[in-house]
C-alpha cells in the first residue's frame, strides 16, 4: 500500500514538474514570437484589473466622457455632405423588405430613381444629425450607471451598449421629429411618393412602410455605430485619452 501511495506521489510530481516546463515553454514561445498561447500564464482578461484606487464616482465620469466625445465627434462626421451616404459603416440603404423595390425599379431602366432614393434618405440623416447633439447629451448627463465598475470591465462597447439600451426609446421619440422635418427638407418624402407609385404602377402590388420611422432608426443606428467606434479607440489607445480622468480610468486597463 505504501509503494502505490509513494508510487502516485512521484507521478504527481513528475506531472507538475512537466507541467510547469510546458508553461514555461509556452511562455517563452509567446515572448519570442508576441503570439499568445493557450497553455501560457498570461491573460487579456480584465477581471485582474487593479481599481482599488479609482472611485465609482470617477469611472462614471470617464465613461460619460467616452461617450460624449464618441457623440460629438461622431456627429460631427455624420452631419458632413456624405458622412453617411459614403461612410458603408453607417450608410442607409432600402429597408430590406423594400429592396425588392429597387430591383425592379432598376429592370425597368429606373436605376437614377432608386439611386436619388436611397442618397436623399442618407442625405436627411446627414441634415436631422445635428439636432441629435443636444439630445444625446442631456441623456448621457441623467445616466446612472448602475455599476460603473462592471461596464469599465465588460466589453469594447460596454458604455455604449448601456447608453443605447437605457435611452434608445427616448432618442428615438424626439429625433423622429428632426427627421421627418429633414425628409421633407432634402426632398425625399417626394421621391419616396414616386418610388412607390412607380412599383405599385409596374407590379401591381401595394408597398406601405413608415419612411420616417426607418430612417429615424437607421440614422441612430449610425450615430450608436459612431459612439461605440469612439469609446473602442479611448479604451484601446492612449492617444484619445484627452482629459486625466480617461487617463487614469481607461489607463488602468492597460
Amino acid at each position: 500500500m505504501k509503494k502505490i501511495i509513494l508510487s502516485a506521489g512521484i507521478l504527481l510530481l513528475t506531472l507538475n514538474a512537466n507541467a510547469q516546463k510546458l508553461s514555461d515553454i509556452l511562455g517563452e514561445v509567446e515572448k519570442a514570437t508576441g503570439i499568445k498561447t493557450s497553455g501560457s500564464n498570461s491573460s487579456s482578461s480584465n477581471s485582474n484589473v487593479d481599481l482599488s484606487g479609482l472611485s465609482s464616482g470617477e469611472i462614471s465620469t470617464a465613461l460619460k466622457q467616452a461617450l460624449n466625445i464618441g457623440v460629438e465627434e461622431g456627429i460631427d462626421q455624420l452631419s458632413a455632405e456624405d458622412g453617411y451616404f459614403k461612410n458603408e459603416m453607417v450608410k442607409i440603404l432600402m429597408p430590406e423588405e423594400l429592396r425588392k423595390v429597387e430591383n425592379v425599379l432598376r429592370s425597368f431602366g429606373l436605376s437614377k430613381l432608386a439611386d436619388e432614393g436611397v442618397k436623399l434618405f442618407n442625405r436627411a440623416a446627414e441634415d436631422a444629425v445635428t439636432e441629435a447633439a443636444p439630445i444625446f447629451a442631456d441623456a448621457i448627463t441623467s445616466m446612472t450607471f448602475d455599476d460603473a465598475k462592471s461596464i469599465l470591465l465588460s466589453g469594447e462597447n460596454a458604455a455604449t451598449a448601456y447608453l443605447e439600451d437605457k435611452t434608445s426609446v427616448q432618442l428615438f421619440n424626439a429625433f423622429e421629429p428632426k427627421v421627418q422635418a429633414s425628409l421633407g427638407k432634402v426632398g425625399a418624402d417626394k421621391v419616396w411618393n414616386k418610388l412607390i407609385t412607380n412599383y405599385n404602377m409596374f407590379t401591381g402590388q401595394t408597398v406601405t412602410t413608415d419612411l420616417n420611422q426607418y430612417v429615424t432608426e437607421e440614422a441612430l443606428d449610425g450615430v450608436f455605430k459612431m459612439v461605440a467606434d469612439k469609446e473602442s479607440g479611448i479604451r484601446n489607445n492612449a492617444v484619445f485619452r484627452t482629459t486625466s480622468v480617461l487617463q487614469d480610468v481607461f489607463g488602468a486597463l492597460d
